[in-house]
């Protein structure tokens, strides 16, 4: 990875890709990373009905929103990736309780 350069000392095609294909890859660990707490989410929820939680989901986009807003990202598109993500793991977990508890 030392041998990627930073965004703005890219000279080719080939350095942006690079960095781009290094950030995917760190991306999805931090993935995995995200996806364990759901693992864990799922063994400490007693009940089924507690995955889903609509004021939490609320809460986690508007704080990654704000910091996209922060970093002067694209804020609706961030908050479209976010909703997809949360989704994506309220299924993961509710899968996880249902292999842990079902």
């Amino acid at each position: 990875m030392s041998d990627i350069p930073d965004p703005e000392a890219c000279l080719t095609m080939t350095d942006v890709r690079a960095g781009v294909d290094s950030v995917d890859q760190r991306l999805v660990a931090l993935l995995d990373e995200r996806f364990a707490y759901m693992r864990a989410a799922a063994r400490i929820k007693p009940e089924r009905g507690h995955v889903r939680d609509e004021a939490r989901k609320a809460q986690v986009i508007d704080n990654v929103a704000a910091e996209a807003a922060r970093l002067g990202l694209p804020v609706e598109a961030i908050r479209e990736i976010w909703d997809r993500l949360v989704e994506a793991s309220i299924a993961y977990e509710m899968a996880e309780f249902d292999r842990l508890k079902g």
